[in-house]
């Protein structure tokens, strides 16, 4: 791993002034990491600080492609130079804190890793944002995942206490059965999936933060909870048997809920965060029954929300630029405006309502699975969500695209090249994986 860690570096400290280079360094480093020979039952590449296995391994490719995407996103950033070389150099520590944080071996670094990349968000939420509530946005990211993370730290200290190490590979022996240190481990990550009752934090963020910062959030910042959950679990069995009903019952009732709030919105970009955080509550309901089933759909889902969720993100900043608006009492008739684009909307949604060919799909059948199995009353919140998911996915579609132009926008509006080259970038992966999703059951 150590020679990404010294790619990066050389990034940051001899080509952040080159803005395309960057991004023509990150493709290359995806092209690498593609071949890296990883052993795919168990840890490999140990050293005393980092490691890889599949899950690490997905988790880390997807970090390197979004970022290089946020790249190609940013280009108003760059056009106007505004503040372009510390922007590039939050994204490349950012990228360099998630990367360490996804292939560390050992708690405590894991730990710090997981807190520090919160700063470089910060930053970027506060520094490029579009409204004087950015601020706001920026201390609610702040204290509602600073309030759970230092007793997590407790926890953890307990834990390396207990055990006379801190390495992951010897949790497994480890059962801990105490309630409060269930608690103290877990909440953190509920806070950072979003969980229903602790997801405020995010649609504020979602909406103030630049497009880079929503392409971070949606895509890698919220899966840094699910990979917390299934680190963290293993060492806590007999309370997760005993207690997880709770988080499951919650997120359900809240996948629902969140549903429906997702037909009250008018900004774009909140109805698309909205959206995020039910599909999490679905993951996590999942995750929480400990079934194979759940922690292979999570996985998957995972990844192709990452994608398709960030793709919509770039779709909602393009109409932005153009119009200056994300209300969508102003950003109807884009079918007119935009006529190119009204494919790309039609694909990214129809994945985010886990039509087929997408990962979404075959995660969320995984995810169905294990709840269903877990329970059958699951099943009622399961077939309302999916409902409302295809539901809320359509409304934003026929909302947006048809209906008459406002006056401001006589005339036609096609994308770019990179534009296209964006889109493109975010829903073939997430379309073509699904061809080898057997690497994704393989990694349990």
């Amino acid at each position: 791993m150590l020679k990404y860690f010294f790619m990066l570096m050389f990034m940051i400290f001899f080509n952040i002034k080159m803005y395309w280079m960057v991004q023509i360094y990150l493709l290359y480093m995806v092209f690498i990491f593609l071949f890296l020979s990883i052993n795919l039952y168990m840890f490999s590449d140990i050293s005393y600080v980092f490691m890889c296995d599949f899950l690490s391994y997905g988790l880390i490719l997807l970090s390197i492609w979004i970022f290089c995407l946020m790249i190609m996103a940013s280009s108003d950033i760059f056009n106007k130079s505004n503040y372009l070389n510390f922007f590039m150099f939050n994204l490349l520590i950012l990228l360099m804190f998630l990367m360490l944080t996804f292939s560390s071996s050992n708690l405590f670094s894991f730990y710090l890793f997981f807190e520090m990349s919160l700063i470089p968000v910060l930053f970027l939420i506060m520094g490029w944002g579009y409204q004087p509530e950015r601020l706001q946005a920026g201390f609610y990211l702040l204290f509602y995942t600073l309030t759970l993370s230092l007793p997590m730290m407790i926890g953890i200290m307990y834990v390396g206490v207990s055990l006379n190490s801190f390495f992951f590979f010897f949790l497994k022996n480890l059962n801990l059965n105490y309630l409060f240190l269930y608690l103290v481990m877990i909440l953190a990550f509920l806070v950072k999936m979003p969980m229903f009752l602790v997801h405020l934090w995010l649609p504020k963020a979602h909406v103030e933060a630049p497009v880079s910062g929503s392409m971070i959030l949606a895509g890698i910042m919220l899966k840094l909870g699910g990979y917390g959950l299934l680190r963290f679990m293993i060492m806590m069995i007999s309370s997760c048997i005993s207690f997880n009903f709770i988080w499951i019952s919650i997120s359900m009732l809240g996948g629902f809920i969140l549903s429906l709030v997702c037909f009250f919105q008018i900004d774009l970009k909140s109805l698309v965060a909205y959206s995020s955080v039910v599909h999490m509550g679905v993951l996590l309901s999942s995750l929480m029954t400990l079934s194979s089933w759940g922690f292979y759909g999570s996985y998957i889902l995972m990844i192709g929300h990452g994608l398709c969720s960030s793709g919509l993100f770039c779709l909602v900043n393009m109409i932005f630029e153009r119009t200056g608006s994300r209300s969508m009492m102003i950003n109807k008739g884009m079918m007119n405006f935009m006529p190119s684009m009204c494919l790309w909307w039609f694909l990214l949604l129809t994945s985010n309502m886990a039509a087929p060919p997408s990962m979404n799909l075959m995660g969320e059948i995984n995810l169905f699975l294990g709840l269903v199995s877990w329970s059958s009353l699951t099943l009622i919140f399961l077939i309302l969500i999916s409902f409302f998911s295809a539901a809320y996915s359509l409304y934003l579609f026929s909302f947006n695209q048809h209906g008459k132009l406002s006056i401001n926008m006589l005339g036609c509006s096609s994308g770019k090249l990179r534009e296209y080259l964006l889109l493109f970038l975010h829903w073939f992966p997430l379309n073509l994986l699904i061809l080898k999703v057997d690497l994704f059951l393989i990694w349990f």
